[in-house]
């Protein structure tokens, strides 16, 4: 049975910037291509949960000014986000 596990955040973000800094091109295809999975999975799950973030800074914006300025970031990270699951080339 396949269980979740909760790492901390700071620890995914340092794990996407070493994956992101290895050179891996002397590596099978088949290793350079399990990186990259691992890689882009990681960096959705962190769009995903930098996208909760500012949906929540816009849901709880002081005034107007605050939330419209939320809102322009909020579609922002959402736009990368669909980028990233669906790469435009």
């Amino acid at each position: 049975m396949r269980q979740n596990a909760l790492l901390p955040l700071t620890l995914i973000d340092r794990i996407i910037e070493i994956l992101g800094c290895w050179d891996i091109s002397k590596y099978d295809v088949v290793i350079q291509l399990e990186h990259y999975d691992i890689l882009r999975a990681l960096k959705i799950k962190q769009q995903k949960r930098e996208l909760r973030d500012e949906y929540a800074k816009m849901i709880h914006a002081h005034n107007q000014d605050d939330r419209f300025e939320a809102r322009i970031r909020y579609l922002q990270q959402k736009r990368n986000l669909a980028d990233l699951i669906d790469p435009p080339f």
